[in-house]
């Protein structure tokens, strides 16, 4: 499972810290390169759901092996695109595609993983996300500088398909399985009794607003830092998401305070974390925008790690669905506030930017104190 979250995120945002340069070489905006994640987090969000479906009838296992090999050989096309919208359309399909395997995760780790082990699971495939999601960028970033940019989406294609063997090869058969018919009754049912709990919704709203805030600090910190005083090459610029690291540790630590001190406890002082991050790239100093930059990762990673596991938790039998909306509120979020923030950027700069974030972290903070006060419930939070 962490091969897969690695896989995952490095396909995903592999174009992220390339967008300067794809911006001038297409001739397109900022704002408009940076559709190159956006359209790869919205194919996600709208293909979860019916992979959610898919992993309830034919298993968590196939749909998550065949999704990772079909996004390999899609991240290998996109080296090849002849054209801005080809990149576009290769990189929606790529999203489309990954979804079975996010989609099907949660699910596995929920009826693979005993109840007292699920938290530090959880952590440990968010970890997975955020090491492929910090080399991928490093990779593609360093690449680019010493060949090109096609070279570099070209090798991260490459290690999809090697992740996707490890995969196959490695991943233990379910044990605890159990299809349900993917019927429209089941699923309407399903969405409605996950709607009606009293925490799932604020959950997703979360991930909607969370997910939504770390996209649109990444998409334009790159355009931030080529400009002067600071003028980075694409590697330094890519080594800046080495600070995923921090995000590696802080998804394993966060079952821990799980464990320890209850989810909503926790949830809502990682949301408070980021927004300290944030405002610390406001400063000119380039280590104080590195020390945010970091801090705000951290606070991400965590409060992602309590919010995907607290769903998983509060789901039951319908934790497949659940984790699928959850999930699709993560995606759509970075799809929706990524593209926003193309434009808060072109309106102020990163001034502008940080003002739309941090709205999102303030209402993120909201529903997060609110979920705090969500009664009890020992043997589900």
């Amino acid at each position: 499972m962490f091969v897969g979250g690695f896989a995952t995120f490095a396909m995903v945002y592999s174009t992220q810290p390339l967008l300067p340069l794809l911006a001038d070489d297409f001739g397109v905006s900022a704002a408009s390169a940076s559709l190159t994640v956006s359209a790869t987090a919205a194919g996600l969000a709208l293909m979860l759901i019916p992979g959610s479906v898919l992993a309830d009838r034919l298993g968590r296992q196939p749909v998550m092996k065949i999704a990772l090999a079909m996004a390999a050989v899609l991240a290998l096309a996109t080296a090849a695109a002849p054209d801005f919208a080809s990149l576009l359309v290769l990189r929606a399909l790529l999203g489309a595609v990954i979804a079975g395997l996010p989609a099907a995760a949660m699910a596995y780790i929920g009826e693979e993983f005993a109840a007292n082990a699920q938290a530090r699971a959880m952590g440990l495939y968010i970890a997975g996300n955020a090491l492929g999601g910090m080399s991928g960028r490093f990779i593609a970033a360093l690449l680019t500088d010493v060949a090109s940019w096609r070279i570099a989406l070209g090798v991260i294609g490459l290690m999809g398909l090697l992740a996707a063997f490890v995969f196959w090869r490695g991943l233990p058969a379910s044990r605890h399985f159990r299809p349900r018919a993917a019927t429209p009754a089941r699923i309407v049912g399903d969405t409605l009794a996950i709607y009606r709990d009293p925490g799932l919704p604020w959950l997703f709203l979360t991930a909607f607003l969370g997910m939504g805030a770390f996209v649109g600090l990444y998409n334009f910190l790159g355009f931030r830092l080529l400009e002067a005083p600071y003028g980075l090459g694409q590697t330094a610029i890519g080594a800046i998401f080495l600070l995923y690291l921090v995000g590696t540790w802080a998804s394993a630590l966060s079952g821990r305070l799980a464990e320890r001190y209850g989810r909503r406890n926790t949830l809502w002082v990682m949301v408070t974390v980021m927004g300290s991050g944030l405002a610390l790239t406001l400063a000119s100093p380039l280590w104080l925008i590195i020390a945010g930059v970091g801090i705000f990762t951290f606070g991400f990673f965590a409060a992602h790690a309590l919010a995907s596991g607290w769903v998983g938790r509060r789901a039951g039998e319908r934790r497949a669905l659940a984790s699928a909306l959850y999930l699709s509120s993560y995606y759509l979020g970075a799809s929706v506030i990524g593209s926003l923030a193309g434009m808060a950027w072109s309106a102020g700069h990163w001034s502008g930017l940080t003002a739309l974030l941090g709205a999102c972290l303030l209402l993120t903070a909201a529903v997060a104190l609110r979920l705090r006060r969500l009664p009890a419930a020992s043997n589900r939070d």
